[in-house]
């Protein structure tokens, strides 16, 4: 039995078109396969292929690949960040000076939820500005791949 020759192409061929449902004959559908086949092999290309043994130093990398480009800074992340690092810093203060009672207010306690959402809109400033200052002094672990920049 030839390897790949075109007896066995031409007995696969009709075992595989045997056993498929499909509406196109399996001849027409495998006849670039059988054609491309048998004609290499029985031409010889891959007899005359010659091989060689890589370079034991070369172990397939490049340095290139390896380099990281350096991070983009991402502004307007960053200038989301002191806005809310800003405005929930004011509604805290606000809201500590309404609850103290400095700031006359007809209802004190309604004073607290300006409290809680100058909180909440505080933390996320504050956080992703605190990675920015540390990425950008360079410390370890901080980058500003760290901090989304919302597809810019």
């Amino acid at each position: 039995m030839r390897s790949w020759g075109n007896e066995e192409v031409d007995d696969r061929v009709a075992r595989i078109g045997a056993t498929c449902s499909c509406k196109h004959s399996s001849r027409s559908f495998f006849a670039p396969l059988k054609a491309s086949r048998g004609s290499m092999f029985d031409a010889g290309v891959f007899n005359k292929v010659k091989y060689s043994r890589l370079a034991a130093d070369n172990d397939g990398y490049i340095e290139l690949q390896f380099k990281k480009s350096p991070p983009r800074v991402p502004y307007k992340a960053i200038a989301l960040a002191v806005f809310l690092f800003s405005v929930g810093s004011l509604l805290v203060i606000f809201g500590a000076l309404l609850l103290s009672g400095t700031i006359e207010v007809e209802h004190p306690d309604r004073t607290i939820p300006v409290i809680i959402i100058g909180l909440l809109v505080f933390l996320p400033g504050f956080y992703h500005l605190r990675i920015a200052y540390y990425a950008a002094k360079g410390y370890r672990g901080y980058s500003y791949d760290d901090i989304p920049d919302f597809g810019d």
